[in-house]
């Protein structure tokens, strides 16, 4: 049994006190019905003067007795068993969705099918955990040894067989789980892969239709899905085998366990060397010995598939520990034309003041963060990833009043940086400091209530425009200045007047309803009218036309005079070109991976493309790019 299942299931602790004690219950009606029915034979066969009902009165009363309370007993635990079973299963679950939905971004897209699979139906498998292995295993523990005893109290060669054929069902039992072992396991990573690949089919379905891959007359994709559903049958079916297979085994070694038993008794009964009522009790007694572990390894391959499940939901709600740890390094960064090449420097600001924007400057910890903008410092920043890390030794300093723009090639990091100011990653080197402040210091709801996030992919959740706007605090009203000035700066205002219900207009899951620029203008629309602090915008010009974008950058210039902190993710020359600060993000490669162009041969014609963008700065903004 694993601990954990008690750990994280409350409601299976009290049912495994009252599974023991009706275990304990059905191993004496066991042995009570034993004793009487041996009794009663033997006195009907050797007295001729007991053979009428009147003279068994009181033993058949115990037997009916004791057989009702084994039924009883049998009834109660399996009904208690499907109840915590149930309730066990329904508490898991919950909890895997709760911590999955708690994980990193990077983590949960890694493990969203597995998540799915398990909660779906994989943690159903343990209700034939509690139903038949948990019952059968307690008997197996309680009711052989107490058998035994009561054998050879009555008689000590049928105890001495059964002692030495009891083991080899154990044995066999861990031969046959030595070759399943993994098998369980192996089932559910296919269910979670053939998942993966049916989702994959389904959600590209309308693309395909769209560009008539997809027709009557046509491919069709009904021979992938038949190919993806014989492939998990025959892995479903191969399991299944094997069950029946190693539960064929343990019968089979019950059976002539049972039966040697049984011609040792019938022997020394002819030639009169034991009693007629001793050999009826061992008898009867022999096949409860072996029936619990039969049992045991019948209901084990129903109870892997819910124990595997239930290790991947231990997995999500264990906390994740640190396997290896980035190796120290000199901390550095690059802010081209005068960023952060150390850990203090001078910068002018809006105004033409120096201030001085270094690491080392910031001021010391505060117990409250302020609820304003926020001066944001990265101080080594690294994250590892797939091939190294991205990114990597990071140092870098996020001024409000300022358009500060993370650039660099695909994969640096720019938008796992953002995650780590956000508080969604945790950093394997360096930190971010926030107002001086170590962000593992600062309360994270008072922090997020602070900013305004556009994620590289906008989350919109079905309902009305409308509610989606009033996710960050927003109120969609006609009345409203601000709201109608950002929904002119986004181009959203010519969508809502193409839609005959306005703000009022239902959208599917991730905005169905909506072409993509729509959806960016949308989610746009959301984080600028929520007038936060700090705004941290993933690639916010998107799928957006240079008219529009134009006017979204110019709308972020604002807020930045106004005073915001202003951070965005990009690297289109028009970005570049309204950035105050740009800050290249580079990544690294681990020694033993192959080098790929992720930071080296992608600089020069990066500083190349700021070049460019800053010569036209002044034209598109009138402002300097530094």
């Amino acid at each position: 049994m694993d601990p954990r299942l008690w750990r994280y299931a409350r409601p299976a602790r009290p049912h495994l006190v009252i599974a023991v004690a009706l275990a304990l219950v059905i191993t004496a009606t066991i042995v009570v019905i034993a004793l009487v029915l041996g009794r009663v034979l033997a006195g009907v066969i050797t007295d001729p003067g007991k053979r009428e009902i009147g003279a068994w009165t009181t033993e058949l009363a115990v037997l009916a007795v004791a057989v009702a309370v084994r039924g009883f007993a049998s009834w109660w635990q399996a009904r208690l068993a499907h109840r915590a079973g149930s309730t066990v299963v329904a508490e898991l679950e919950t909890a895997v969705l709760r911590a999955g939905a708690e994980l990193p971004p990077r983590e949960l897209d890694a493990r969203r099918t597995e998540i799915a699979v398990v909660v779906g139906n994989g943690l159903s498998g343990l209700r034939g955990w509690f139903t038949g292995y948990l019952p059968a295993l307690l008997l197996a523990c309680l009711v052989p040894p107490v058998v035994l005893v009561v054998i050879a109290l009555h008689d000590r060669t049928s105890a001495l067989i059964a002692v030495i054929t009891v083991p080899l069902i154990p044995i066999f039992m861990v031969l046959i789980g030595l070759l399943t072992q993994g098998r369980a396991e192996a089932t559910l990573a296919a269910t979670t892969r053939l998942s993966d690949q049916l989702l994959d089919l389904f959600a590209g379905m309308p693309t395909l239709r769209a560009l008539g891959r997809e027709t009557a007359a046509g491919p069709s994709m009904a021979n992938q899905v038949q190919a993806l559903g014989d492939s998990l049958r025959q892995r479903t079916m191969r399991a299944l085998r094997i069950a029946f297979l190693s539960s064929m085994v343990l019968e089979s070694l019950a059976t002539l366990s049972v039966a040697l038993i049984a011609v040792a008794i019938g022997l020394r009964l002819v030639f009169g060397e034991m009693a007629l009522y001793s050999g009826l009790v061992a008898l009867i007694l022999a096949p409860e010995v072996y029936w619990p572990l039969r049992q045991v390894g019948e209901k084990f391959h129903a109870a892997q598939d819910g124990m595997a499940a239930a290790d991947r939901a231990f997995a999500v709600l264990e906390p994740r520990r640190r396997v290896e740890s980035a190796p120290p390094r000199a901390a550095w960064g690059v802010v081209s034309g005068g960023g952060v090449s150390g850990l203090s420097e001078a910068r002018p600001g809006r105004d033409g003041e120096s201030r001085v924007v270094g690491v080392e400057s910031a001021t010391s910890a505060r117990a409250d963060a302020e609820v304003g903008p926020a001066r944001i410092v990265l101080r080594g920043l690294s994250v590892a990833a797939r091939t190294g890390t991205a990114p990597d030794q990071l140092s870098a300093v996020l001024e409000p009043g300022l358009v500060t723009v993370l650039t660099g090639p695909n994969g640096c990091g720019k938008s796992t940086t953002v995650q780590a100011i956000l508080g969604l990653i945790e950093p394997d080197d360096g930190a971010v400091h926030v107002d001086g402040i170590e962000f593992g210091d600062l309360d994270s709801e008072s922090w997020w209530r602070r900013i305004a996030w556009l994620p590289q992919r906008p989350v919109l959740v079905p309902g009305t425009l409308r509610h989606n706007v009033e996710l960050l605090g927003a109120v969609p009203d006609s009345t409203d200045d601000g709201l109608r000035a950002v929904s002119a700066a986004t181009g959203f205002d010519s969508v809502l007047a193409e839609l005959p219900d306005g703000w009022n207009t239902v959208v599917g899951r991730n905005g169905v309803g909506l072409s993509l620029g729509q959806r960016q203008r949308l989610a746009l629309t959301r984080v600028l009218a929520a007038h936060r602090p700090i705004l941290l915008l993933d690639e916010p010009t998107a799928h957006l036309d240079p008219e529009s974008e134009q006017r979204v950058l110019t709308t972020l210039r604002d807020r930045a005079a106004a005073g915001a902190t202003v951070v965005v993710v990009g690297h289109r020359r028009t970005v570049l070109a309204a950035a105050d600060v740009v800050i290249e993000v580079v990544a690294a490669d681990r020694p033993d991976t192959p080098d790929r162009a992720v930071a080296s041969d992608a600089t020069p014609d990066l500083r190349h493309a700021v070049g460019a963008a800053s010569e036209s700065a002044g034209q598109m903004y009138g402002a300097r790019v530094r």
